[in-house]
């Protein structure tokens, strides 16, 4: 019998504990082209790192939006101008197609911040929980329970 394996569910998911979560993104996982290649990264304690390289890409030609659970990384490549005409290539070996890559966030995952350095982009990524969700401490009271009457309704 084969297993069921989650690991491509995991490539492009952060912060999910809940199985059930991703096994509802399977089928909207688009098991495509893997450009441009990428790290996910645990700093720390509820810290994550994203990097991908973009090699040959300029700043102002990636694009990052955050929408509902949902980041999306875009990168559209300007077109090449030079002051002769058209540039002719030998060999074109660095790939600087445009691409769109989606990561599926937990609701708790917030994006920080991000930076661009020599042709790697990393987006920071935090694990920010509710006042509400986070683990309480209740304090016992000695004695009796407070007796509860209910009242007959007529």
């Amino acid at each position: 019998m084969r297993g069921f394996d989650i690991s491509p569910l995991l490539r492009s998911s952060i912060g999910f504990e809940n199985l059930n979560r991703l096994v509802e993104y399977a089928g909207r996982i688009d098991t495509g082209d893997a450009y441009p290649p990428y790290n996910i990264e645990k700093l720390g304690d509820g810290s994550y790192r994203i990097q991908m390289a973009v090699a040959g890409f300029a700043m102002h030609e990636l694009d990052i939006m955050v929408q509902e659970n949902t980041l999306l990384v875009s990168g559209q490549a300007a077109a090449d101008a030079q002051a002769g005409g058209e540039r002719v290539f030998l060999h074109r070996g660095i790939a600087k197609r445009a691409f769109d890559r989606r990561f599926q966030l937990a609701d708790t995952i917030k994006v920080t911040g991000a930076s661009f350095e020599n042709g790697l982009l990393n987006i920071d990524l935090t694990r920010e929980i509710p006042e509400h969700k986070k683990p309480r401490k209740v304090d016992i009271a000695a004695g009796m329970p407070s007796a509860v009457t209910l009242a007959a309704v007529a």
